[in-house]
């Protein structure tokens, strides 16, 4: 059994929330209003038509990011409540410190800081780079801890994303370069910042079991059904949009099939590996969302899937256990097969579609999203001036290595911050369980009505 952490550690979790959500209580109340909609029949009606078509696509990325990629997190068998629960917390957390600074940078006027839909859904946006990287290093860390990464990631990815898509003119509609990339490798660089040279063993609670297998897969299909919704909300409504969800859905279905094709063919016995099918069947999404809205060939985006699920599996099978032995890299949930080494694919493949595509149907061809994600203002290809076809190929590589250099370097300085000792990391033997934070009943400590001693102490003995 756990045991509890002293006094002192396990109130800073609730002091610390506390304060922020005083402060943010306070800072609505001085600052914080909602826009103002039109009087007039014809903006209102068109307020309501806008309304209607994004919010449906906005409950699907609610769906994705509470549920979806909460149970996708559940494998560690004793620690599916810490999963889910500190995935929610961060989830709210992130978004309401990404409505206050993207507020603060764009949407202040007159004093004012002015809240709508689209504000909240590129917070959201931002809070999901920090719900990746944490996957890098879950269960090892404490709450305390986590809260600190998405203090300090959500300014560099508001930044990061700014730089990439407003000043370089990336073109990314889905956040494959901006929100994948980045938020792999910046969670790499947390965990090699936190956890420094020293190679860990196996923990005896890390190994999934088959209900927690279960439990996770059953968070990829959700992921899998709502995938298209995050990567068409923000693309303009019409053909753009059309192709994006048509798009996705080709890439992530490739990626399904690939990927048991692949982990099939990678066992002796052509068994299938419930890693590789919770984390490969989902690349196609992440890889396909820098190309979404272009008008690329059907066929193209049943190989990006199929290529994104194939470096997904090999990166699961021969990468993590080369990069754990040559680099002692923590990687507890693959965030760098599942999201860095699709997103790359993915950046080198919009390059390579910028490059082949025809000047003369190039601006109906490459549109990138109205706003952009976060908030860059509408960008085509036919306003990209004289930049021209390789060079707007050269600035999606720029983009691509803005956001693993600026990641990987503030990802390391994060993660050597997390080294504070008031933080309250837990020590090893108290990874990845559930106890250290949840009042678990146990049925053994806690026997039912007309139980006996004798099977009190058989519940033990099962559980240990």
């Amino acid at each position: 059994m756990a045991v509890p952490l002293p006094a002192h550690p396990r109130r800073l979790l609730p002091l610390s929330l506390g304060l922020f959500q005083g402060v943010l209580l306070l800072f609505f109340a001085l600052f914080v209003t909602y826009d103002k909609v039109s009087t007039q029949t014809e903006d209102a009606n068109l307020v309501v038509n806008q309304l209607y078509g994004i919010f449906p696509l906005f409950q699907d990325i609610q769906v994705m990011l509470v549920v979806g990629l909460g149970l996708l997190l559940t494998f560690l068998p004793h620690y599916g409540l810490s999963a889910l629960t500190h995935n929610f917390l961060l989830l709210n957390f992130s978004t309401q410190w990404a409505l206050v600074l993207q507020g603060l940078l764009h949407h202040f006027h007159h004093g004012r800081l002015h809240l709508d839909l689209h504000n909240l859904l590129t917070a959201e946006f931002a809070a999901v780079t920090v719900l990746i990287s944490v996957g890098a290093i879950l269960g090892r860390t404490s709450p305390c801890q986590l809260l600190i990464v998405a203090t300090c990631e959500v300014p560099i990815y508001l930044a990061s994303e700014w730089a990439i898509v407003t000043h370089l003119g990336v073109l990314d509609v889905g956040g494959t370069i901006t929100i994948h990339v980045f938020s792999c490798y910046f969670g790499l660089g947390v965990s090699k910042g936190l956890f420094g040279a020293v190679q860990r063993p196996v923990h005896p609670k890390e190994t999934p079991t088959p209900r927690s297998d279960l439990l996770s897969l059953v968070g990829t299909l959700i992921l899998w059904v709502f995938w298209p919704s995050f990567v068409a909300v923000l693309c303009q409504p019409g053909d753009a949009q059309h192709r994006a969800i048509l798009n996705t859905l080709l890439a992530m279905s490739a990626s399904a099939v690939t990927t048991v094709v692949a982990s099939s063919l990678l066992e002796s016995d052509s068994k299938l590996s419930p890693g590789h099918l919770q984390n490969g069947s989902l690349a196609g999404g992440v890889a396909i969302g820098a190309v979404a809205n272009m008008a690329v060939p059907p066929v193209a985006t049943l190989a990006l899937g199929s290529l994104s699920a194939m470096v997904c599996v090999l990166g699961f099978r021969f990468l993590t256990p080369l990069l754990a032995r040559k680099l002692a890299l923590q990687d507890q949930c693959g965030i760098h097969n599942l999201h860095g080494l699709p997103g790359i694919l993915g950046a080198a493949a919009s390059a390579v579609a910028i490059l082949v595509a025809s000047e003369d149907n190039s601006g109906s061809h490459f549109s990138q999203a109205s706003p952009a994600r976060g908030n860059a203002s509408e960008v085509a290809w036919g306003e990209q001036g004289d930049r021209g076809v390789g060079g707007q190929a050269l600035c999606q590589a720029a983009g691509l290595a803005v956001a693993i250099g600026r990641s990987l370097l503030t990802g390391l300085l994060t993660g050597a911050a997390l080294r504070l000792p008031c933080l309250a990391r837990p020590p090893e033997r108290l990874c990845f369980d559930d106890s250290l934070y949840f009042k678990i009943q146990d049925r053994a400590e806690s026997p039912g009505p007309g139980s006996t001693a004798e099977e009190g102490a058989l519940a033990l003995k099962e559980r240990v």
